[in-house]
């Protein structure tokens, strides 16, 4: 991403300010950065989700992103032949490679998901917090309205 032109460093030897070096010239700013470009995340929907080990997971179906830092969370897979339904996957640590996306699970994992039903594109609180579980992540509702992390984008 661009450097913000709010972001200044100040010189104390000519009382000049400049613009801050681009995320990738500083470690710690690149380290603050997203880990990945959103418009790129627009071209993984339908690409092959692999697991740790190298099994096939399934296609990528839409992506939801954490409400407060903006960053992708987690993946929706159709899983199963008959009775087909959709698997949450997380997407967080995801390494990207040029015929598929691997996640940092095993297929066993993603399996033994809860089964959640989408109702009206959402997660309820309940779902959230379950999902976040299995995974063994962190869950905190935010102080929100809704109180959900979780915006399919």
């Amino acid at each position: 991403m661009e450097a913000h032109t709010s972001d200044t460093i100040e010189t104390n030897e000519a009382e000049e300010e400049t613009t801050a070096p681009e995320p990738q010239a500083d470690p710690e700013a690149a380290a603050a950065e997203p880990a990945v470009m959103h418009r790129e995340i627009a071209e993984w929907r339908g690409r092959v989700l692999i697991d740790s080990a190298g099994e096939r997971i399934g296609k990528l179906e839409e992506v939801y992103f954490d409400v407060e830092t903006d960053e992708p969370q987690f993946g929706t897979v159709k899983e199963g032949f008959i009775g087909r339904h959709l698997t949450f996957v997380p997407l967080t640590g995801i390494t990207i490679g040029p015929d598929n996306l691997q996640v940092p699970v095993t297929k066993a994992q993603v399996s033994s998901a809860p089964n959640i039903a989408l109702e009206g594109g959402e997660l309820t609180l309940a779902d959230e917090s379950a999902l976040y579980h299995h995974y063994q992540f962190n869950y905190t509702p935010l102080e929100t309205q809704t109180g959900r992390r979780l915006a399919r984008r």
